[in-house]
């Protein structure tokens, strides 16, 4: 093989499957000192070497052998569930952000995508409402209901792909590829839809308001970044003018639907507003409770991605499979499968039959 063995594949690939430097070596026979030699680029693994640990990791030999810009780095990205979290499932999912990072390029590479146009802005001059009120304004959205969070963060340029499902303890993530400027959204879609379109919000808080701080983010950026979700998806003048004033839980969920957000959601946010009482809020709470944080009544249909939808539709007519991304990707189907996870309707089937000189397809997605 012509390019050379890259070290930092092979960090990635074991980040990916959660696994100790000791666990690999364990794996494939070698010891821990060996492994590290590989993973510092002091050593190079001799090519039958590499087939024991592609097989180890479940990655593709050829894997290794591409260059690697970086991995995305723990203090770039934003865990709300950090303090829950091992450090290995930590660099687990971030290893799964750096192959998002990777998938994007390629789909950048074939698209035409949008610019990202998301503003930075400095929570210690502007208070989440205010910088959820500018956003907005920015976005030309108004004090009217988002149809689709989905679709607004991808037409402003966020790049949104599914966190694998065995993070299930990480609600989503999200951070900046400097070198580009773009901004990333790794979220979970194994929650009801509402939850799920609340992360969004909370992670586009995190984006706007947070792209210079460290992580992990501390108790005051998550409850900023909250804050921004709450007002960004229930503006106060909506809410004012359109929720019942004394809902019954039955209201309460007849109500929701109108921001698409979740009974407890919409509870938290008439409360703020002084719209219900302190023992209307308890009473509420209670009845929500019944019902669980994995159920949500009267739900609403899940978000799909636009972009994601309309490249794999593309690359359908082209006859370009799920196969082939892989194989272009150099990562297992399944990898794919997990980035796009719940995003889209079905994934591409097949490994379709290309020509290489054909030209590729020119499709612009807005």
């Amino acid at each position: 093989m012509d390019d050379p063995f890259e070290p930092e594949r092979l960090t990635l690939a074991r980040y990916r499957r959660g696994m100790t430097i000791t666990k690999l070596a364990k794996a494939v026979s070698l010891t821990p000192q060996t492994i590290s030699a590989y993973e510092s680029g002091k050593t190079e693994p001799e090519s039958k070497v590499v087939d024991r640990l592609s097989n180890a990791l479940d990655f593709p030999r050829a894997f290794f052998y591409a260059a690697l810009d970086d991995l995305v780095p723990l203090d770039a990205a934003s865990f709300r569930s950090l303090s829950r979290m091992s450090a290995s499932k930590a660099k687990a999912a971030l290893a799964g952000g750096t192959l998002c990072v990777e998938f994007s390029a390629w789909i950048e590479d074939r698209f035409d995508l949008p610019k990202p146009d998301i503003c930075d802005l400095d929570p210690g001059i502007i208070q989440p409402e205010a910088a959820a009120v500018y956003v907005r304004t920015q976005w030309g959205l108004g004090d009217a209901p988002i149809s689709n969070v989905l679709h607004l963060l991808e037409a402003h340029g966020v790049r949104v792909f599914a966190l694998a499902a065995e993070y299930r303890e990480v609600d989503a993530f999200s951070f900046w590829r400097e070198d580009t400027c773009t901004p990333f959204i790794v979220v979970g879609t194994h929650k009801t839809p509402e939850r799920t379109v609340f992360d969004l919000a909370h992670e586009l808080g995190h984006l706007v308001m947070h792209r210079d701080h460290g992580a992990p983010r501390g108790r005051e950026e998550e409850r900023e970044a909250d804050a921004f979700a709450s007002s960004f998806l229930m503006p106060a003048a909506d809410v004012k003018a359109a929720a019942p004033r004394f809902p019954s839980f039955r209201d309460l969920v007849a109500a929701k639907a109108r921001w698409r957000v979740s009974a407890a959601a919409l509870n938290y946010r008439l409360h703020q507003l002084g719209i219900i009482t302190d023992w209307h809020y308890r009473s509420l709470c209670i009845e929500i409770a019944k019902i669980g944080r994995d159920r949500e009544l009267n739900s609403i249909p899940r978000e799909q991605s636009q972009v994601l939808t309309k490249v794999l539709a593309a690359m359908r007519a082209e006859g370009v499979g799920r196969a082939d991304i892989a194989r272009d990707l150099r990562l297992p189907v399944s990898e794919v499968d997990s980035m796009l996870s719940g995003l889209v309707v079905s994934a591409l089937t097949g490994g379709g039959n290309r020509d290489a000189a054909a030209p590729r397809p020119n499709l612009r997605v807005v």
